[in-house]
């Protein structure tokens, strides 16, 4: 079995198409099929269905590439070790972040972590979605609350709330809303999480839970892209205190309603269960950890 094709057959998952992962890679539409039929040739089965606009899993090609992931990132660093000595830390690590908090807190932390480790590689990706780790053969990613998937394997960073903020200057035109329902009457700024929208914001009001559904005129699938218009005064936004953290202390964001706090949302590294976790991850998330702790 050939890893390259496999890691293709992720790109291509990963892509949505054959000619979209070929120009990833740097090979032909025509090269792309051909190494992918011969993946299939090898496991006797189709693993994608193709139409001219799209492609998607069949069951077998679901099964492998839960898998490919794993087996690569094992056989890289099964490599490394061998080549490079058990001492060296190298090879790649894969790591999912949410855009604000990867661009303040966690690019700085990968900047000290390659620098005690020359030889390892990051490969960051910013996305405030939710990425099938196994699927797209991502090491760890941080993501804030519960976690629905419970094959995941999970260390905290730091306890960590939502807050409604908003600027001086927009508090200043428009007021501040009296309590939590008076946000239907503001324009909220609302982020997207894949196809679900975050407009159901909640509270604990005399010990109740309680939801107040929101509405704007600027929506984002960019947490730091909301950051910046609630900064501009354009609206009311629902944001995690570890992103707005130093825009509270210089003044720049005003934290509203935080006598009615009640959605914990707490930082977290995350990373597929059920497999040795490469020597070079584990320094990473360690690094992480103690990172967030200082």
């Amino acid at each position: 079995m050939n890893l390259d094709n496999l890691a293709l057959f992720l790109k291509i998952v990963e892509k949505g198409g054959l000619a979209a992962a070929g120009r990833e890679v740097g090979l032909s539409p025509t090269s792309v099929s051909q190494r992918l039929a011969a993946l299939e040739t090898h496991f006797g089965a189709t693993l994608l269905n193709r139409t001219t606009r799209s492609v998607s899993l069949t069951e077998e090609g679901r099964v492998l590439a839960e898998g490919a992931g794993r087996l690569i990132a094992e056989a890289s660093d099964l490599d490394a070790r061998v080549r490079l000595g058990m001492e060296q830390v190298s090879g790649p690590v894969r790591l999912s972040v949410p855009v604000d908090l990867g661009r303040s807190r966690i690019a700085p932390l990968i900047d000290t972590f390659l620098g005690e480790h020359p030889h390892v590689s990051v490969d960051l990706e910013l996305s405030d979605g939710y990425s099938d780790l196994p699927r797209h053969g991502i090491d760890l990613a941080i993501r804030y609350g519960a976690l629905a998937d419970s094959g995941l394997r999970v260390r905290k960073l730091a306890d960590n709330r939502r807050l409604v903020c908003a600027s001086p200057a927009y508090l200043a035109r428009h007021g501040a809303p009296a309590d939590p329902g008076a946000l239907i009457d503001h324009n909220c700024i609302l982020m997207r999480f894949g196809q679900a929208l975050d407009n159901h914001w909640r509270f604990r009001i005399d010990g109740r839970a309680v939801s107040v559904v929101v509405s704007g005129n600027r929506i984002a699938n960019d947490g730091g892209l909301v950051r910046e218009w609630c900064r501009a005064g354009h609206g009311i936004a629902l944001k995690a205190h570890c992103d707005v953290r130093d825009d509270l202390q210089s003044g720049a964001l005003v934290a509203l309603f935080e006598a009615h706090l009640g959605e914990e949302a707490r930082l977290q590294v995350v990373y597929p269960g059920g497999k040795a976790v490469p020597r070079r991850v584990r320094l990473l998330i360690d690094h992480l950890v103690a990172g967030f702790a200082s």
